[in-house]
């Protein structure tokens, strides 16, 4: 059997919709499917203002513009999290600042933040990673203490709540992932989520290409003309009626995800239990959305034989991302090996496992027993036990979404 580490899933009308969007005699931007998208995210999250864009990194790209990052700002964020997170404000010539992340979730420490602001300090990024909320209440008050703006990268955290209100919603700024990896696909795309009004009718004008072309549409004005600097930050109608296919099934999406997760952990807990490896933490104030499921190994060796192990099976299990300030663009901005451990520990030892919402029954459970089969016979260190404690692994080499 070959499982892949993700599978894009059809829920039904995608097909349909791509058709009738072409019927529509407008599949450009901003036409029936992509407000359906905005307006059904908007209502259902309780957000002021939602935009589609082309990607999470584009929304980022947005988000950096409306809070006019200038060359010399500094933005704190986790090293642990996609290149598109640190991208969007060195773009705008803002140098990175990085933040060891907690050893629990793996979301950035929020107690470590404080200590990094300095008067260029502009913003903070907290990345909810795999979907489980950082703690947005520090993380808000500590930006009002400093004037500091918040911008939630919850590309992976689509329909997963922080005491109740949905990721994405809390921050000035949420960016959201609609990639072929994410819970919910249009192939590629994103949106931002705009929860200070302030900037909803100024992202609208840069999100199209600094014009007021939106107004012109609207009907609010005869005429539309460059009026700011912009880009061209809209998706194809035709891959918003995908996603609506997609945002049709929002529940349903995340039944079959959640229940994967949770047959992963249940099946997987006696080998935490002996301290072969350690599983998800997921704390009392987070709602999440089974966009992944990990398990972290005693040792950096130990993960990458049991992904090489795996591999043969026709299990493609994989890591995930390069630390960022190990990487060689981190190094350009004065980082090296040992400045955030936690990170560097917590990354080496991580593996994730295949998880998609369409996975059978079969596939999950041929995955579960190779997985155990692993850990009831490692060959390498078999006296070797996982502790809470935090061991020093390599960096590993490779970067994936």
């Amino acid at each position: 059997m070959m499982i892949p580490f993700n599978r894009q899933v059809l829920m039904g009308n995608e097909l349909e919709y791509i058709q009738d969007a072409y019927s529509q005699g407008k599949v450009s931007g901003d036409g029936k499917y992509t407000k359906l998208c905005s307006e059904f995210m908007e209502r259902t999250f309780s957000a002021k203002k939602v935009l589609l864009t082309p990607s999470c990194t584009h929304a980022l790209e947005l988000a950096a513009l409306l809070i006019d990052i200038q060359p010399g700002d500094e933005v704190i964020m986790p090293s642990y999290t996609f290149v598109s997170t640190a991208n969007a404000f060195v773009l705008r010539g803002a140098r990175p600042v990085f933040c060891d992340i907690r050893p629990d979730t793996l979301n950035i420490d929020e107690e470590k933040i404080e200590a990094l602001i300095t008067e260029r300090t502009k913003a903070i990024v907290p990345v909810h990673y795999g979907g489980v909320a950082c703690d947005m209440d520090r993380i808000i008050e500590i930006a009002k203490a400093h004037d500091l703006y918040v911008i939630e990268d919850a590309a992976q955290a689509v329909n997963a709540r922080y005491k109740g209100r949905y990721l994405g919603t809390i921050g000035h700024f949420g960016c959201y992932s609609f990639h072929e990896t994410k819970n919910y696909s249009m192939g590629e795309g994103g949106a931002i989520v705009i929860n200070d009004e302030r900037f909803i009718e100024r992202a609208e004008i840069i999100r199209e290409k600094g014009t007021n072309r939106s107004k012109f549409f609207r009907g609010e004005i005869d005429k539309y003309s460059w009026v700011d600097i912009g880009s061209s930050y809209l998706p194809s109608d035709i891959s918003a009626a995908v996603l609506w296919a997609q945002l049709e099934k929002l529940d349903e999406i995340q039944e079959k995800r959640l229940s994967i997760w949770n047959a992963y952990y249940a099946a997987l807990k006696p080998y935490e239990e002996a301290k072969t490896i350690r599983l998800p933490i997921v704390p009392d104030y987070a709602e999440h959305n089974a966009h992944l499921f990990y398990v972290l190994f005693t040792d950096e060796q130990t993960r990458d034989k049991a992904m090489e192990d795996l591999k043969k099976q026709g299990i493609h299990a994989v890591f995930h991302y390069i630390p960022l300030h190990s990487a060689p663009m981190g190094q350009r901005y004065g980082y090296s090996e040992g400045d955030l451990p936690v990170t560097e520990d917590l990354s080496g030892r991580l593996l994730r496992l295949p998880m998609y919402a369409g996975m059978r029954d079969d596939e999950l459970q041929f995955t579960v027993s190779r997985v155990g089969d692993l850990l009831k016979n490692p060959s390498d260190n078999p006296n070797k036990s996982l502790t809470r404690d935090h061991h020093r692994g390599r960096i590993s080499k490779g970067l994936r979404d």
